[in-house]
């Protein structure tokens, strides 16, 4: 199976241009299965609860139509990483968009900071995935702070964890998930936004940051590979 990653700087709440941009880059891929960054659709930096519920979608909101639509077209698997609305609250979401059309869905356990304010903590443990016979599953950013969660991937056969993030912490979200990976024995793609956020009297600076486990880090900023 062929992975790559996408890595690129959101709009804050510019869902469709954000959307329109990952579809551009797209095009012509030869990968079986790409990862996008964590809140793809929406960027980080929320500053009220009025933020997070205009940015949230349903996963049958036109950001996943717009990218099954790609998927289908392309034969591809796509997972991004988006505000996901339910009647019970608003989730960290990564939804695996596969090329029939079908989703996979999971919901972000360990809440960075100020999600907790935002966010309700997944509510669907750690399920795994077939892609192309192949065992995978999902981790959003923070997650990789916690053992316990990648080895319950693991230990349900697990080969690949893919990782959605918007890392802050230079270079140590790079180290945990070499860590994590060589703890498990399993490979790890982690697709990381770059860039910075100013909103609010705040600002993130976001590494852009990914292992490269053979000479121990790339720095590709935006684009895919």
């Amino acid at each position: 199976m062929r992975i790559g990653f996408f890595q690129f700087k959101p709009e804050f709440a510019r869902k469709t241009r954000n959307v329109e941009y990952i579809q551009k880059a797209l095009a012509g891929t030869e990968s079986d299965l790409i990862v996008l960054p964590e809140l793809s659709t929406s960027g980080y930096l929320f500053t009220s609860r009025d933020e997070v519920e205009e940015a949230a979608e349903t996963l049958d909101g036109p950001s996943v139509g717009v990218l099954q639509g790609t998927a289908r077209e392309m034969g591809i698997h796509i997972i991004l990483g988006l505000p996901e609305w339910t009647e019970e609250g608003i989730y960290n979401s990564a939804v695996l968009i596969r090329p029939d059309g079908s989703v996979g869905i999971y919901r972000k356990v360990h809440l960075f900071n100020e999600e907790k304010l935002y966010f309700k903590a997944g509510n669907l443990g750690f399920p795994v995935f077939e892609i192309k016979g192949v065992r995978v599953g999902l981790l959003v950013c923070f997650d990789h702070m916690f053992p316990e969660a990648a080895r319950t991937l693991a230990l349900q056969g697990v080969q690949i964890i893919c990782h959605p993030s918007n890392l802050v912490l230079p270079e140590y979200g790079q180290l945990t998930t070499r860590v994590r990976s060589m703890e498990n024995r399993l490979y790890w793609i982690l697709a990381n936004r770059w860039g910075t956020e100013a909103r609010g009297g705040k600002k993130l600076s976001y590494t852009g940051l990914q292992p490269d486990y053979g000479t121990g880090r790339q720095d590709p900023g935006p684009g895919a590979c």
